[in-house]
């Protein structure tokens, strides 16, 4: 049987890239490389200096509701004994699972509409131009926000509005938090990002006093509400049976109002409080330079190539 090869080694040599005089090319443009890669160098510098220092204020927090100490449980814990004693069955509102459901609150308008949004001044927000660290003043873009009358003048066009709304600040606001729970530990961390250390500590501070008062203020209108029902339940009925449970229940609800009421870490406890950072969190100057060089590089090294072939293509 005739078998027919057609290969051919000096076609086959022709269609591949000859490394060695790849190398010569590159080396032959090398001031070419060199300038680009300056280029580039240049413009990542003056890009990092032109970007503001940003600060971040971390919180670390253990859920109340899931610790052994502190909080609710731990109340039980030193006077269950006791009421037990006296007949009354005391039990804890659940604050472990409403540590869950206030990472999911925390990312909602409804939250930042109600609880953050009139508790912060709007244009550290939504009309900042630089933080001033000399005299710790945030400085404000006067096209958006006119700090001596205290009025919004930006330009604007439907859907927004002259005063920023809750939705357009609030899609800016979670840009700058960040919230996570450790699987392992349990524990939350809440951090906000601002160009003001001092914002950015503030901010932090105040979403971890209202998502605790947002749950204590829920839990108390629920066993207020339980003991309304309650109360009428007992007038309404005449068996003293009824009236003994009704009352032990009613006797209940009032304990547990009373610990909501009484506990001000209602569902995070400080492990470490927010703190005004000295140091910045970001940008990574030296990084953005060493990405800016190794482009340049990289694009300098493809302009030599295109051009070598390019002039190699030509009749």
């Amino acid at each position: 049987m005739e078998t027919n090869n057609n290969f051919n080694p000096q076609v086959n040599n022709e269609r591949e890239i000859d490394l060695s005089e790849l190398f010569s090319v590159l080396w032959d443009g090398k001031w070419l490389v060199v300038g680009i890669t300056t280029i580039f160098s240049i413009a990542a510098v003056i890009y990092s200096l032109s970007l503001p220092n940003v600060y971040q204020s971390r919180a670390l927090l253990s859920p109340v509701g899931d610790s052994g100490g502190g909080g609710l449980s731990q109340v039980m814990k030193n006077y269950g004994g006791l009421a037990s004693l006296a007949g009354v069955n005391l039990s804890s509102t659940d604050a472990g699972s409403n540590s869950v459901k206030a990472l999911e609150k925390l990312n909602t308008l409804s939250f930042f509409e109600n609880n953050i949004m009139p508790n912060i001044f709007l244009p550290d927000l939504m009309a900042l131009d630089y933080w001033d660290a000399s005299s710790n003043k945030v400085v404000y873009d006067n096209s958006i926000f006119d700090e001596s009358s205290q009025k919004w003048v930006r330009d604007f066009a439907y859907p927004q509005t002259q005063i920023p709304s809750p939705q357009e600040s609030f899609n800016v606001f979670v840009g700058h938090l960040q919230a996570s729970k450790d699987i392992d530990t349990g524990f939350v961390s809440i951090s906000v990002k601002h160009e003001s250390p001092y914002v950015a500590q503030e901010w932090t501070a105040l979403i971890i006093d209202q998502l605790n008062y947002f749950f204590r203020a829920k839990d108390k209108l629920e066993a207020q509400a339980a003991m309304d029902y309650l109360n009428i339940q007992m007038a309404q009925t005449s068996f003293a049976e009824i009236k003994l449970v009704i009352a032990q229940l009613l006797q209940q609800k009032m304990q547990q109002l009373a610990l909501v009421e009484a506990n001000n870490f209602y569902v995070f406890d400080y492990i470490d409080p927010p703190a005004v950072m000295e140091t910045k969190s970001e940008p990574i100057r030296s990084l953005i330079c060493i990405i800016g060089a190794l482009l340049g590089g990289i694009i300098g090294c493809l302009v030599v190539i295109i051009r070598f072939f390019a002039s190699n293509q030509k009749p």
